[in-house]
């Protein structure tokens, strides 16, 4: 169990998330129980996804799952349109994506094709989602930056893959050798941050499918892809009582902070900040230690980190107030509070500047 956890560990806490540690932060201490389980034994080109994990009541958390790296190069070509066509299906034709091919050619959604028009097939390495898989997976099994592979193919909310898509790969990405067992070297390939989570943890879906509605107290695991609101609604409100104790922007040299940080006594109730959905709830990310997110729509996403408690999984809806957990010290903290964080379409915002006045 002891190497499963190391393991673990070394394979998904590599992300830069110096977000919240002080410029000397101490060891972290071992994390309290949060609503995970821990992962199978891993083996050597795993890849993250969703899982259903045992334990009836058990929250979905992060365990490595096999990514069929079936990636293909594609060099560049153009494309005489037939009639019938659609960019998706030049795309099946061609083993290139349909964003890819839209952006080179400055194609605008819906995407009408005139039959004789000439378009420009892009080159690049291109892999083939296949269901449930997640796109920090699909970036994990080539050793390549998720937010890279989003900018690349022009991805937008609610960021769910769809079967048979092919994803457009950063020069230099490849597909990590079946044999490697450097899990170090595959550490330093991989990071993941907050913004990976928020935009690549959906698992993909097949064309005829919809994500699954929210509820307000799931049953069992959300595992499929979930869907989030389409805006925000309300205003926000603080999480916890406490004194900032950390501001949001630069700590120290080097070292910026994405949220600000509260400092309220362990077991205090964390209240959900607006309306909204639970996208990630667990403690697989080291520095955060028990963590929430939350999308509310319009692109705004909140962050609880430290907790010590969850109380919410994946796939649940909340409201503003309702408790989502409680602060601790988990993660690489030593005293009680809450790292909080507000960011909109990716982008951290002072949460100071949104919360209200007190």
């Amino acid at each position: 169990m002891g190497d499963r956890r190391r393991i673990i560990a070394i394979l998904l806490l590599s992300a830069p998330l110096a977000a919240c540690i002080p410029a000397s932060a101490p060891p972290s201490r071992p994390a309290p129980p949060v609503t995970a389980a821990t992962p199978p034994s891993t083996p050597a080109n795993a890849a993250l996804a969703y899982d259903d994990v045992s334990g009836g009541d058990s929250a979905p958390t992060w365990t490595l799952q096999p990514v069929t790296t079936n990636a293909r190069q594609v060099t560049a070509t153009g494309y005489t349109v037939r009639p019938g066509d659609t960019l998706r299906a030049i795309g099946e034709m061609t083993h290139a994506g349909s964003e890819a091919i839209a952006m080179e050619n400055d194609l605008a959604a819906p995407y009408t094709l005139v039959p004789g028009q000439r378009l420009r097939i892009p080159a690049g390495l291109y892999h083939r989602v296949a269901a449930g898989e997640t796109g920090i997976g699909i970036a994990s099994a080539y050793g390549a930056d998720w937010g890279e592979i989003v900018t690349i193919n022009a991805l937008t909310e609610p960021y769910i893959l769809r079967v048979g898509q092919r994803l457009r790969l950063p020069a230099g990405a490849r597909p990590l050798p079946p044999k490697e067992v450097d899990v170090a070297a595959r550490a330093a390939a991989f990071t993941l941050d907050i913004d990976d989570i928020t935009t690549g943890s959906q698992p993909a879906l097949a064309a005829n499918k919809a994500p699954a509605p929210a509820s307000a107290a799931p049953r069992k695991p959300v595992t499929a892809a979930v869907a989030m609101p389409a805006m925000f609604t309300g205003r926000f409100v603080w999480p916890v009582p406490g004194k900032v104790i950390a501001r949001f922007g630069p700590l120290a040299p080097g070292k910026v902070s994405d949220g600000i940080n509260i400092a309220t006594p362990a077991g205090t109730p964390i209240h959900a900040t607006a309306n909204g959905v639970v996208s990630y709830a667990g403690d697989q990310i080291a520095v955060y230690g028990g963590l929430i997110l939350i999308d509310h729509g319009g692109g705004w996403v909140s962050a609880y980190g430290h907790a010590q408690q969850i109380d919410v999984q994946r796939g649940q809806a909340v409201k503003a107030g309702d408790i989502i957990g409680l602060a601790g010290a988990s993660g690489q903290v030593q005293t009680p509070q809450l790292h909080f964080q507000l960011r909109k379409n990716r982008i951290p915002v002072d949460p100071l500047k949104q919360l209200p006045a007190r």
